[in-house]
């Protein structure tokens, strides 16, 4: 689901910060060597994105447009690795040190749908 589909015009050109109805509530603060890293990462996979945009408007050949598609499902999936990683290194050890052991189910759901 877009952003655009949740928020309202107005929400959209106002510059104040909204929370989005899709997303948790929590927050987590990133040190700065992760979050430019996971930054990195997404700037090139939305370069990926933009390049196969550009080669289909190109008329590009469909196996050589599949192959960047491919490329970027890979960037993507180990985007998320690094980032499931990350969150069981800190988010996760944190809240079973606190005894919240919610948090199993939280990662447990969240790789069922990574692996589909």
């Amino acid at each position: 689901m877009k952003k655009e589909d949740i928020l309202s015009e107005e929400q959209l050109t106002d510059n104040t910060p909204v929370e989005c109805p899709c997303c948790s509530e929590r927050r987590k603060k990133r040190d700065q060597s992760e979050y430019k890293d996971l930054i990195n990462r997404l700037s090139r996979i939305e370069g990926q994105v933009r390049g196969i945009k550009r080669m289909l408007e190109e008329d590009c050949y469909c196996i050589d447009i599949m192959r960047q598609v491919s490329a970027t499902t890979s960037a993507l999936n180990s985007f998320n690795r690094i980032m499931m990683s990350n969150h069981l290194r800190s988010c996760v050890v944190n809240d079973l040190k606190e005894g919240n052991e919610e948090t199993i189910e939280e990662v447990l759901e969240a790789l069922q749908k990574m692996m589909k």
